[in-house]
């Protein structure tokens, strides 16, 4: 029989403290009643003897020391499970927020997943194509890969987001199951209505679950809702044998949470105010991408982050940095110049790239080409700072080409239009026209087998 237990014995904002329990676990789940009616869920995070500290889901709002009933479940968080999640809506908690009704399922799993065990791991092979030439092209989303995308305020990763969920496959000639889980943390309320709408409008609904925490939902939601979006995606990879991208949106939301209700504890704040486990706790998320051996699925995550006043260093970005395998940089100078999408391609990079490109893959000179436009647009950045000191007449015929080239490949292989959805094809084809306003010579960085092959220099007008 279930003890309940009446009454609180104290209240900090979305935390509460309840003293004379018995065999409570942490992360265990309660059902709290308030007022007889109002039903709330919370979770066990301190136990200290007979006191624990409740995080409760729904906020405190209404409840008082006295107005309370309290009754442990005797199990974590859970989630039902099934692959009719997919084409459905959800809040940050996975409720169904959709209107078609209760999820029926059998199978119920535990959130708090644990991270890929690096033995059971298959290192990551093939790719995934968004159909966005400086991601396919650059900086090469690798099945099983966690690559995150760090943005700041104002800078369209929204958009960005929506268009990956739209276009990303597995490629043209891939029968493989394929399938998105989309959580977006601490969202405004118009944000989240794009994102369904869009994706309505474009039919890739059927294939995609939403888990959805808006701004004005309870904080401490905003901590679950990764998890229970990464709960699903491992079971529809791992038990389903589908391929699934999961992208989490926005991680800077996840974090502020985590400090406020760190800073209701009364723990002790690191840098910048976050507490001092933020790596682990972003460790736990990310680590939870993969391949297992033995499973014909896979978890490929893209995980986006505002960076704070645009740096790079603040600890978010840092320490995402640290465990994922690249980052793809949004440039507010290149969105200020309207281009779309604004990556930046020289800090962007993909440490699992070159495994998942190439013959049998994308196209044998798919490394060769990547190379090549890397070298030569940082040396774009050289002749723009010798034109800023001594004009653009007095550079060199070398240069003002690299000037052109500059030019060309931020308007025609950065910038692309919502719309277009590229083969990996296009985009390498793109990438060799570009190379072709430059002289043979200044391409070094490519095999001569596959500039006999591929190079054709450009024709100059006259």
């Amino acid at each position: 029989m279930a003890i309940e237990y009446l009454g609180l014995s104290g209240i900090n904002g979305p935390l509460v403290v309840l003293e004379g329990l018995q065999g409570a676990a942490y992360d265990e789940i309660v059902e709290m009643t308030v007022n007889g009616t109002q039903k709330k869920m919370g979770r066990i995070i301190e136990i200290h003897k007979d006191r624990a500290v409740i995080q409760v889901f729904e906020g405190t709002d209404g409840m008082a020391l006295k107005n309370t009933h309290t009754r442990l479940t005797g199990h974590p968080m859970e989630i039902a499970v099934s692959e009719e999640m997919l084409g459905r809506t959800f809040n940050g908690i996975g409720q169904p927020i959709d209107g078609l009704g209760v999820l029926s399922s059998d199978t119920k799993l535990d959130v708090n997943g644990k991270p890929l065990n690096p033995v059971s791991r298959e290192y990551p092979r093939n790719y995934i194509r968004t159909g966005i030439s400086a991601i396919d092209g650059l900086t090469t989303l690798i099945r099983g890969q966690k690559l995150p995308i760090f943005s700041g305020n104002g800078l369209p990763h929204d958009q960005l987001a929506a268009q990956i969920v739209q276009q990303a496959s597995l490629g043209d000639d891939s029968d493989e199951k394929f399938a998105i889980v989309f959580a977006a943390m601490g969202v405004k309320y118009d944000v989240a209505d794009f994102f369904r709408r869009t994706f309505e409008e474009s039919g890739v609904s059927d294939h995609v679950a939403m888990f959805i925490n808006l701004a004005n939902d309870p904080v401490v939601e905003r901590l679950i809702t990764p998890k229970v979006a990464l709960t699903v995606a491992e079971y529809l990879a791992f038990e389903k044998g589908m391929h699934i991208l999961v992208i989490l949106t926005d991680m800077t939301s996840f974090a502020e949470a985590m400090r406020e209700v760190s800073s209701s504890k009364g723990e002790i704040p690191s840098r910048k105010g976050f507490p001092g486990y933020l790596y682990s706790e972003l460790a736990a998320l990310y680590e939870r991408a993969g391949i297992v051996k033995g499973c014909p699925g896979s978890v490929t995550q893209i995980p986006i982050l505002t960076m704070p006043n645009d740096d790079i260093t603040h600890p978010i970005p840092d320490l995402t940095g640290y465990i994922t395998e690249g980052q793809i940089v949004l440039d507010r100078e290149l969105h200020g110049q309207s281009v779309y999408p604004p990556i930046n391609v020289l800090p962007s990079l993909s440490r699992l790239m070159k495994d998942g490109i190439g013959k049998g893959y994308t196209r044998e000179d798919h490394q060769d080409v990547a190379n090549q436009l890397f070298s030569c647009y940082a040396k774009v950045g050289d002749a723009r700072a010798l034109a800023s000191v001594i004009g653009e007449d007095e550079l060199s015929p070398i240069d003002k080409k690299y000037l052109a080239f500059g030019k060309e490949f931020e308007r025609r292989f950065v910038g692309q239009d919502v719309q277009d959805n590229r083969s990996i094809l296009t985009t390498l084809d793109i990438g060799w026209e570009l190379l072709g306003m430059l002289p043979r010579e200044e391409l070094d960085r490519a095999d001569t087998k596959i500039l006999d092959q591929y190079y054709h220099p450009a024709e100059v007008a006259e």
